[in-house]
C-alpha cells in the first residue's frame, strides 16, 4: 500500500467477535491499527495472529473512560451484544453505550476523524413491520430486561447525530443484524453459536415457544465488508444503513439444518419465550445494495460448515 493510501485506524472492541474480524481485514490491507478492548467478552485468542504485525498495536481499555489517540478512522464497535453478556452487568452496558459514545465522539471531534458506529437491529425491537426498513423507527420496552442494550444502542444512535448536527461531525452508523462465524463465543448464548455447540455434544438442543420465531443470518466476512464499504462512503452519507442476510428462517428449521450438518442426534426440547424477545427479524438491505453496493455473499449453508468446522476444532469434539 502507497504512503499516502495508509490510515491509522482505531477499533473498540477489537478482540471481540466481529471487532477481531474487523482489525485483521485492515492489518492485511496495510493500515495501521489499534485495537482497544477491556476483555470482558473479547479475548486474546482472537487477535493472537495479528500481536506479531507491526500494523497492530494492542490497548486494555474500557471506553467508558476517555482514551487519547491519535487516529484518522475509528470504528465503534465495543459493546456486549449477547442477552447472556449484556444481561450481567446491565448498567455497565448502557454505560458502554453512552458514555463509550461520547467519548468516541469527544476523540473524533477533536481530530476531525471519520467514525462509524456499529448499532444493531435490536433498535428497532419486536418490529411491527417486516421486514426492517431504516425508516423504521422500532417498538422497544425502555424498561424491560432488553433495554440496557435495545436503548443503549438507540441513545447511541441520538447521539451520533447529535454530534453531526451539532459538530459537524462525519459519522457513518450500520445497523448490524444477526451475524456468525469462526471466533464467536461458545458460551454467548447466540443462537447459531448454542445450536452447533450442542449439537457437536449431542447435548438438547432447547428452542423457546414453538421455534416459530425467524432471524436472518449474515456471515461475518460479508458483513465486515459492509462495514468496511460503509466506513468509505461519500462524506454526504451517514446511513443508518441496514447491514445484514436477507433470507429468513425459522429457530426451528436452524436447529434441523445444524443437525443435518454436524451429523448430530441430540433432540430438541422446548421452552417458555424470553422475555421481550423478537418474533421476526429480517433487514430490507436495499439501501445498502443502492449506496455501498453491498450484499452478502455467502449462503447460510457453506457459512454454517465453516462455522461448524471452527467450533469441531475449538472443542476437539471430532
Amino acid at each position: 500500500m502507497a504512503g499516502s493510501a495508509r490510515k491509522r485506524v482505531l477499533v473498540t472492541g477489537g478482540a471481540g467477535f466481529l471487532g477481531s474480524h474487523l482489525c485483521g481485514r485492515l492489518v492485511n490491507e496495510g493500515h495501521d491499527v489499534i485495537c482497544a478492548d477491556n476483555f470482558f467478552t473479547g479475548v486474546k485468542e482472537n487477535i493472537v495472529e495479528l500481536m506479531d504485525s507491526p500494523y497492530f498495536e494492542l490497548a486494555r481499555h474500557d471506553i467508558a473512560f476517555p482514551l487519547h489517540v491519535e487516529v484518522d478512522e475509528i470504528y465503534n464497535l465495543a459493546c456486549p451484544a449477547s442477552p447472556i453478556h449484556y444481561q450481567f452487568d446491565p448498567v455497565q452496558t448502557t454505560k458502554t453505550c453512552v458514555h463509550g459514545s461520547i467519548n468516541m465522539l469527544g476523540l473524533a471531534k477533536r481530530l476531525q476523524a471519520r467514525i462509524f458506529q456499529a448499532s444493531t437491529s435490536e433498535v428497532y425491537g419486536d418490529p411491527e413491520i417486516h421486514p426492517q426498513t431504516e425508516s423504521y423507527v422500532g417498538r422497544v420496552n425502555p424498561i424491560g430486561v432488553r433495554a440496557c442494550y435495545d436503548e443503549g444502542k438507540r441513545c447511541a444512535e441520538t447521539l451520533f447525530f447529535d454530534y453531526r448536527r451539532q459538530h459537524g461531525l462525519e459519522i457513518k452508523v450500520a445497523r448490524i443484524f444477526n451475524t456468525y462465524g469462526p471466533r464467536m463465543h461458545p458460551g454467548d448464548g447466540r443462537v447459531v453459536s448454542t445450536f452447533i455447540v450442542r449439537a457437536l455434544r449431542g447435548d438438547p438442543i432447547t428452542l423457546y415457544g414453538k421455534g416459530t420465531q425467524t432471524r436472518s443470518f449474515c456471515y461475518v466476512d460479508d458483513l465486515i465488508e459492509g462495514c468496511i464499504r460503509m466506513m468509505a462512503s461519500a462524506p454526504g452519507f451517514t446511513g443508518p444503513v441496514n447491514l445484514g442476510s436477507p433470507d429468513e428462517i425459522s429457530m426451528l428449521e436452524l436447529a434441523e439444518r445444524i443437525r443435518q450438518l454436524t451429523g448430530s442426534r441430540s433432540k430438541i426440547d422446548f421452552g417458555p419465550l424470553p422475555e421481550d424477545d423478537p418474533t421476526r427479524r429480517q433487514p430490507d438491505i436495499r439501501l445498502a445494495g443502492e449506496v455501498l453496493g453491498w450484499k452478502p455473499t455467502i449462503g447460510l449453508e457453506e457459512g454454517l460448515k465453516r462455522t461448524i468446522l471452527y467450533f469441531d476444532r475449538l472443542l476437539g469434539t471430532s
